[in-house]
């Protein structure tokens, strides 16, 4: 963990380039000393069947969810989403600036009791 998740209207998909975003993400949560390299994961969802508002073709919309683990105060948890949505809301203005898009993030904390993982990448970078 963390895990993040982008699902995107397809009229987005010729004006993103996913790679510098995750980049900054994984660097960010990596730097703030409470999620291990290890754990992060980042893919991107394209979305064929979508309307946004009242359907317009050029509306479109980008949606990140973060799956984070158990176990992080609040103050933390709070940090992080402000700083996540700020790295996307930047990677974002090119086409903010220039095109109608609704952007959403939400940060997800599940449950340890109905979490299951098996990862032979950790001790990789111990």
């Amino acid at each position: 963990m963390p895990h993040f998740v982008v699902d995107y209207s397809d009229n987005l998909h010729e004006r993103l380039d996913f790679q510098p975003l995750f980049k900054a993400l994984h660097e960010y949560v990596v730097s703030t000393g409470a999620f291990p390299i290890g754990g992060v994961r980042s893919r991107a969802i394209r979305c064929y069947d979508y309307r946004v508002a009242d359907g317009r073709e050029d509306f479109a919309y980008l949606n990140l969810s973060l799956k984070i683990g158990h176990g992080r105060d609040m103050e933390l948890k709070q940090q992080v989403a402000k700083r996540v949505f700020e790295i996307l809301c930047e990677w974002m203005k090119p086409v903010t600036d220039n095109h109608y898009v609704q952007i959403s993030f939400e940060m997800t904390e599940l449950d340890p009791v109905l979490k299951f993982n098996k990862n032979n990448i950790h001790p990789l970078f111990k």
